[in-house]
């Protein structure tokens, strides 16, 4: 059996339980497979005080086998916004006693990051030490972000230059590396996979005064119902969504996630006197969320940024068709006109794009249809592929 060490700050935990799911899917299907054993080390940043929500992502470094893969959570002094640019370092030196350890003990062939920058480096470092040959993945926000960032730029071109194999979740990702200049001879696309058991089309008929009383809402079956699922953060574009709704009478709102522009979202939704219409969610369980998504009329994420987002896969495996902007792999999801529309990232444009879904609504399962090619077993299969050429190279 070939073993893999894999490095992820972006990995779920006890306190945050929906952070980076999509990575531990995937590495939950690889091991699944059961020629690939998975030793994930997870470092957590934690302040020298560690107060707030510090002190509860302290208590959730905890080790364990999870669902197959054996999880470490060493810590790692953070400073909060200002020491990002010493964060690779300061991980690679949390890391490194327990992965030569664990080396020791039993041998790994490859170390892996499953995000480019600060995981890619701090991986670098880890793969140099243990002379093992090197995989980075790219996500989307990793190149899109912290490209522009010079000394992250620098960091994540080096770690790039000295791995053996990139890996990307989309078309667009692996242009947008080329242009960094990344090798292109060694970038593999990697897409998303698919909780095919989870995501499906629910009954339509009663599934949104189910999803009322999970949450202690009232959502009436003759108001149109848009989903946003995604961090509240300006690049998502929530706010365009609220935006919207003043020209769209009766129309109601449930954002799924959490992040630092609730208040603003909240205050914008006040002030345009459609508070009454737009409903915070929260972060919720994962098997509420295919409810969520099948209550829905529409799935409104106007990024602009994104990789290959999982909530557009899973929406459409739900039946429920997007309307996102012509961010990252938008134009390799929406390929077909029942998978939604791609609309200018504008109040017009988003409007508009709300509008059409809604006067023309595709049938649910000709929707569904659309994701069909996502899959973590093909997700882990692809990867297996990939490792198996870097450690017989």
């Amino acid at each position: 059996m070939n073993r893999l060490l894999s490095i992820a700050t972006l990995f779920p935990n006890s306190h945050t339980p929906r952070f980076g799911t999509f990575v531990a899917r995937s590495l939950e299907a690889l091991a699944a497979r059961g020629d690939w054993e998975v030793t994930l080390i997870n470092p957590i940043g934690v302040p020298p005080v560690a107060f707030g929500k510090y002190r509860a992502l302290a208590a959730a470094a905890v080790d364990g086998t999870e669902r197959g893969v054996q999880v470490y959570r060493p810590t790692f002094p953070l400073i909060p916004r200002f020491g990002v640019r010493f964060n690779p370092a300061l991980i690679a030196r949390s890391v490194r006693a327990l992965a030569r350890r664990l080396h020791a003990e039993s041998p790994f062939d490859l170390v892996d990051a499953q995000f480019f920058f600060p995981d890619g480096p701090a991986a670098a470092r880890i793969a140099s030490d243990l002379g093992l040959p090197l995989s980075i993945k790219a996500r989307g926000s990793d190149i899109s972000y912290w490209s522009h960032r010079q000394f992250a730029r620098r960091a994540m071109l080096a770690a790039g230059d000295q791995a053996a194999g990139l890996l990307s979740v989309s078309d667009a990702l692996t242009e947008d590396m080329v242009r960094l200049g990344m090798d292109r001879g060694k970038i593999v696309l990697n897409r998303t996979g698919l909780d095919r058991d989870r995501f499906r089309p629910l009954d339509h008929a009663s599934i949104r005064r189910r999803l009322g009383e999970e949450l202690g809402l009232r959502l009436s079956d003759d108001q149109p119902l848009l989903a946003t699922v995604g961090a509240l953060t300006a690049r998502k574009g929530q706010g365009l969504v609220i935006e919207s709704l003043p020209a769209l009478p009766g129309v109601q709102m449930l954002l799924v996630g959490s992040g630092e522009s609730r208040e603003r979202l909240e205050t914008q939704a006040r002030s345009l006197g459609v508070a009454d219409r737009v409903h915070f969610a929260g972060i919720v369980d994962h098997d509420l969320l295919p409810i969520i998504l099948s209550a829905a009329d529409a799935m409104v994420l106007p990024s602009s940024h994104e990789g290959l987002a999982n909530a557009w896969v899973e929406s459409l495996a739900c039946g429920t068709p997007l309307v996102i902007c012509d961010a990252g792999a938008a134009r390799e999801v929406v390929t077909v006109p029942e998978a939604g529309l791609i609309v200018e990232r504008s109040v017009s444009g988003v409007t508009e794009g709300i509008r059409q879904i809604l006067a023309n609504p595709p049938p649910r399962e000709a929707v569904a249809k659309t994701a069909e090619r996502f899959s973590w077993t093909e997700n882990a299969a692809s990867l297996a592929e990939y490792y198996r050429r870097l450690i017989c190279a």
